[in-house]
């Protein structure tokens, strides 16, 4: 089991959630992030004075999938949070952490079943 970490643009969010639920990817949780990277912030005009804002929007998605649907999953955040055939500096990051254990809360049940 994975824990799959995408942090991605606010607007790829729908289109993303599209189509992981069109590979089987049901389940995920989404949190709104504030960060930079490469990007390293942005400057911005506001009643005509510049500005730098250092910490963009971003959405952050948890995915915890089992072993058979990792790559899938990866595969499919790729193609879809990536702006243009080449990608852009700002499109996000994919981070897959591995599970130990996984317990649903409602009904007790663990390991992978619980996913």
């Amino acid at each position: 089991m994975k824990l799959i970490i995408a942090i991605i643009q606010p607007t790829k969010l729908e289109p993303l959630r599209e189509a992981l639920v069109k590979i089987g990817v049901t389940r995920m949780t989404v949190c709104d992030a504030q960060g930079y990277g490469r990007q390293r912030g942005r400057t911005e005009m506001y009643r005509g004075h510049e500005y730098k804002t250092n910490l963009l929007r971003k959405i952050e998605l948890e995915i915890m999938v089992n072993d058979d649907f990792v790559e899938r999953t990866v595969d499919c955040i790729q193609n879809v949070a990536r702006t243009g055939p080449e990608g852009n500096i700002g499109d996000g990051k994919i981070l897959m952490v591995p599970a130990e254990k996984v317990i649903r809360v409602s009904d007790v049940i663990r390991g992978p079943e619980a996913v």
